[in-house]
């Protein structure tokens, strides 16, 4: 048919006729100007929240309009049934039904998108009807839908003539969105639960007949996926498993129908995974075995790389095994057949290829390695012991199951997969480290014994030829579980430490994992400074190797943290190796931050007679860097330069705090002599030599705020971490705060003024620079303010915290 022609472009004042609707639909469909489609949005909206829809509805659902135009009312029709049931006499809603239920038959055959909105519109009327005015509503659709019974009164009788499975299909449409629409309607709680529990009751007619319109060979597979779908929908009401276990077997013989598999699986998880299902002990008991069935077609798809019916077999061997760990754990009598599930479930877990590229089913079992382990782990003592003693076992196997699916493929392989496959590789990795870790509970130290052995095998052992990635997954294994357990009472680290040195790490996979590993071994070789000179050397090595640069600097920044008191012999070659690879730039900016960090913690060990000497020789090219650039023009490449060295000195100050360890190990006094007895500490010493370079930096940058922010960055990293120590920096740094503020207010000098207002504002002898720097400030923020503080929100959030410090 001809769209209606266009009304123009403001239908607001049109009057409610059918005509005037379909100009206006026409318009939001097909009028490419977006304001006009607005225009005619706005008033559709009012249409249908006028009393004339409930009469203009119908007749935009002739079999004339436009598909557009019958949709729209339909969706009118539902429209006004969920949100103005009210409006209708109760004595009309007989008739209303009659004509719903004579369009859905005339809908039937399609278009599809009107079928369903009709469907949902007779759905939604039903639960406003339910139970009271509508006692058997599933009957009675069943009934009106039975095509040799037409009903003369209802229409023309000619929809009897028409397809009995366009019939069938309807029905079962109309009864998939009846649940829906309960699930997606706002009700009060009470008028939920009387609808939930009268939907339920219903179920006792849908349940038998669906079952028939399954098993019937009469029956297409359009009307089978309809049926799976329906159970779908039904089962999310909690229907007791009890009365459906039948329907939900029949759905297993779908399974090996390729056109119904996805729906099926969808359908057998969404049955077997509601938690009410636990109350059916004995429907649970006789779905284990057609689960288990399922076994030889998951190896034939496993074998034939078929991802996508592995994926849904585990799925359901999945919900059935995890959803109800302990119900099945408890049936004593059945127990050889949960065990027989769980090693199915394990078969998903190793499934072979690598994930994500050839397979993507493993990573579905995680989770429930760790509810079977809480439900064992959560039986009393004696209980518990039995079921370790089938169980754990398995778990040994679980171990070496996920560290084979951890291996990376070769480096061939790997460098031909996309980064967002590397990506979700790594994060599969991060899953299989937690199992693991949360493994340990149940498996304890003979788990880091078996992993050690095997290593030591590897090795050692002039008959192993290990591939690279059977040695990186056994130290991915360790490693997993040493980054969160306490190993330092562990007796096989000491070999681990004594093996680690002998590893290759020429491939970048593995010198990583050894990177890793030792870094989660810090806290152990802090008690045991004996072993460091053996892994010192490979950390160094990994050091200067841009591609191991996350990994090494981390691992290093670790080392320097945890043992710092211990590096004294090794100081000199960390620093030489340090500054070496900062000077070629080897390190991306984030890293050249942690390793300074790591090597302010090692400087903070030293004595105090060495440090000044040993900062300067590490930060002089640095400096001299920044001399060079504060004469150069402003531009870009500058700017990030200068905020690089910058930050490295932030990062430096962060960590080098020589009054660290003022505490021996017994909590007496350290004897070293702390700054305030001899001279200034060295980080003030650093800060006066450069406070000129500073200013002379901020002149020419002034108006920038991140490069402001980096010299105030400097400065309170320095006041955080020496506190009053930093003193002597005091009144030259109020001074130029102050100056700087005036020029060019900024919230991060503000921040910075807080720091020194909460360390010093108590001491006599800075009171007046700091008050000197506050009442600058404060001056200049209110001449701010006075031209509207909402123009400077970060301005006023920092000025209110720093007179909050203040008061």
């Amino acid at each position: 048919m001809e769209p209606p022609t266009n009304p123009g472009d403001s239908p607001v004042e049109l009057e409610l006729t059918v005509e005037n609707v379909e100009s206006a639909l026409y318009q939001l469909y097909f009028d490419p100007n977006m304001e006009s489609k607005n225009v005619a949005q706005k008033w559709l909206t009012q249409a249908q929240a006028s009393a004339q829809a409930w009469q203009f509805c119908w007749a935009l659902l002739s079999p004339d309009k436009l598909p557009e135009v019958q949709f729209f009312g339909a969706s009118t029709l539902h429209t006004k049934i969920s949100r103005h049931w009210s409006d209708l006499p109760t004595d009309q809603h007989e008739s209303l039904r009659m004509q719903l239920l004579s369009h859905i038959l005339h809908f039937s055959s399609g278009p599809k998108m009107v079928l369903t909105r009709l469907c949902v519109a007779l759905a939604s009327m039903a639960l406003n009807l339910i139970p009271q005015a509508w006692s058997q509503p599933v009957a009675d659709m069943v009934r009106a839908f039975q095509p040799q019974k037409p009903e003369p009164e209802v229409g023309s009788g000619a929809e009897a003539t028409q397809d009995p499975q366009a019939h069938c299909l309807a029905l079962l449409e109309l009864l998939t969105v009846l649940p829906e629409e309960f699930q997606s309607s706002r009700l009060a709680q009470a008028r939920r639960a009387q609808l939930r529990e009268a939907l339920a009751g219903e179920w006792t007619v849908v349940c038998p007949m669906l079952r028939q319109l399954l098993q019937s060979q009469d029956s297409s597979n359009q009307v089978k996926e309809k049926v799976l779908r329906c159970l779908s929908s039904w089962v999310g009401l909690d229907v007791p498993l009890g009365e459906s276990q039948e329907l939900v077997q029949d759905c297993f013989i779908t399974l090996s129908n390729p056109e119904l598999f996805d729906t099926a699986v969808e359908t057998i998880v969404n049955a077997i995974s509601q938690p009410d299902c636990q109350r059916y002990v004995d429907a649970l008991v006789n779905l284990t075995p057609l689960v288990l069935g399922l076994y030889d077609q998951l190896k034939t798809a496993a074998q034939d790389r078929d991802m996508e019916t592995s994926h849904g077999i585990c799925r359901i061997a999945v919900a059935m095994g995890e959803t109800h760990s302990r119900v099945l754990l408890e049936q004593v009598e059945h127990w050889q057949e949960y065990l027989a599930l769980v090693n199915m479930i394990l078969f998903c877990t190793g499934i072979p290829g690598h994930y994500p590229v050839s397979e993507t089913t493993s990573s579905l079992t995680l989770t429930f390695w760790y509810t079977l382990q809480d439900d064992i782990l959560s039986f009393e003592e004696e209980k518990q012991a039995i079921y370790l003693q089938v169980y754990r076992p398995v778990y040994f196997q679980l171990v070496d199951v996920l560290l084979h699916k951890s291996h990376y493929p070769s480096q061939e392989e790997y460098t031909s997969w996309s980064s967002d496959d590397k990506e979700q590789f790594r994060i599969y990795r991060v899953d299989i480290s937690d199992t693991l870790m949360y493994v340990y509970e149940m498996l304890g130290a003979e788990l880091l014994s078996n992993l050690y052995d095997r290593l030591g095998r590897q090795l050692m052992d002039p008959q192993q030829s290990a591939v690279w990635q059977d040695t990186e997954a056994l130290l991915f294994g360790f490693q997993s579980i040493a980054e969160t357990i306490d190993v330092n009472y562990s007796d096989v680290v000491p070999g681990l430490i004594g093996l680690i040195p002998r590893i290759n790490i020429s491939n970048v996979m593995l010198a990583d994992t050894v990177m890793y590993t030792i870094g989660s071994l810090a806290e152990w070789l802090a008690d045991h400074p004996v072993m460091l000179g053996g892994i010192l050397p490979m950390v160094l090595q990994g050091l200067v190797k841009a591609e191991l640069s996350v990994s090494s600097v981390s691992t290093l920044k670790r080392i320097c943290r945890e043992c710092r008191g211990d590096l004294g012999p090794y100081a000199q070659d960390i620093l030489t190796v340090s500054q070496d690879v900062l000077v070629k730039e080897i390190h991306k900016s984030s890293q050249c931050m942690w390793l300074m960090q790591a090597l302010g913690f090692l400087l903070s060990a030293l004595p105090v007679e060495d440090i000044l000497g040993r900062l300067h020789s590490l930060i002089t090219p640095h400096v001299q860097q920044l001399d060079t650039l504060a004469q150069q023009e402003s531009d870009p490449a500058n700017k990030q330069s200068i905020i690089h060295i910058l930050g490295m000195l932030s990062s430096l100050f962060t960590t080098l705090d020589i009054n660290r360890q003022a505490d021996g190990v017994d909590g007496a006094a350290n004897p070293r002599l702390t700054p305030s007895q001899t001279t200034h500490n060295p980080v003030v010493v650093v800060l006066q030599q450069v406070f000129t370079l500073i200013q002379t930096i901020l002149s020419k940058w002034l108006n920038d705020s991140d490069v402001v922010e980096a010299v105030c960055g400097v400065f309170d990293k320095s006041v955080r971490t020496l506190l009053h120590d930093f003193g002597p920096m005091v009144a030259q740094l109020s001074e130029m705060l102050g100056q700087i503020y005036s020029a060019f207010p900024q919230a991060s000098a503000l921040d910075l003024a807080r720091q020194m207002v909460l360390i010093f504002a108590g001491e006599e002898h800075h009171m007046s620079s700091i008050k000197s720097l506050i009442v600058m400030l404060t001056s200049a923020t209110l001449t701010i303010f006075q031209q509207g503080p909402r123009d400077h929100p970060d301005i006023a959030e920092s000025f209110m915290y720093l007179h909050a410090q203040v008061g």
